[in-house]
């Protein structure tokens, strides 16, 4: 399975080196590219690195890219790793039960990124939207974890949050606008690398958490570990989007268009 799979993806990225351009120009067609960069010569990796370095010069850079862990390690952590044991041993559910909790908030992040895109474009401002969205998520996490919610309020709470956390891609557009033109490209790079600081740092730290606070219960040779110390590992989860509530509020507007 694991051979089949990294053979598909070799293959995949094979098809995309081989028939995939750069730009509509390579194949004829006019470029759609800023015309500031379609005059520029091919970047090496040096200038690449170069840029990296330059952008967080910038003040909403580094904003945003240490917000975005908020909005993903949260959902990635509880929805692919620490949500199901969670939620087996805080309602006693069967675990296809947990895991339809989970694919119910990944299904409301999926469903809640375009919308979020689409009403950040309509208003014509970023930060509304990408704040609003973490505010919310910052909210929901706090009462799903802390409150004493049955299970039906906390599925519902916990859709609420997951689709306020599709906020999150606002960012690649309100990042795009706060650089100079020429790192587009480098920009969306670092907004990704936020994404992925989330996930990160937090899924295995919420694990050494539960460590520390293992009573050696085992199922098997599971560990198992109660509500309690879910809920005290989970306060980073609430700890990292309350930050990333700050981070944004710091944030400059950029009203849908380039401002650097």
């Amino acid at each position: 399975m694991a051979i089949g799979s990294a053979a598909c993806v070799l293959a995949i990225g094979t098809a995309a080196w081989a028939f995939v351009a750069n730009d509509p120009v390579d194949k004829g067609f006019a470029s759609y590219a800023p015309a500031e960069l379609q005059h520029t010569e091919r970047l090496t990796l040096q200038d690449l690195l170069r840029g990296f370095r330059q952008i967080f010069g910038y003040r909403n850079t580094w904003l945003i890219f240490f917000a975005q862990g908020g909005f993903v390690g949260a959902v990635l952590s509880f929805t692919g790793l620490w949500g199901p044991p969670y939620l087996k041993q805080r309602f006693g559910l069967a675990a296809t039960e947990a895991s339809a909790v989970c694919s119910v908030m990944i299904v409301c992040w999926a469903v809640a990124s375009p919308l979020a895109g689409y009403l950040s474009d309509t208003i014509g401002r970023r930060k509304p939207i990408y704040l609003g969205g973490a505010i919310v998520a910052a909210a929901g996490w706090t009462l799903m974890f802390y409150a004493a919610l049955p299970l039906m309020a906390f599925t519902l709470v916990a859709a609420v949050t997951s689709f306020a956390c599709g906020a999150v891609v606002v960012a690649f557009a309100f990042a795009k606008e706060s650089v100079p033109v020429r790192f587009l490209g480098t920009i969306s790079g670092a907004v990704n690398v936020g994404n992925m600081l989330g996930p990160t740092f937090l899924q295995p730290a919420i694990g050494r958490a539960l460590d520390a606070r293992w009573s050696g219960a085992l199922n098997g040779n599971v560990r198992m570990y109660s509500a309690e110390a879910f809920q005290a590992a989970f306060a980073m989860i609430v700890a990292w989007s309350v930050l990333t509530c700050v981070l944004i509020a710091f944030t400059k507007e950029t009203d849908c268009r380039p401002t650097a």
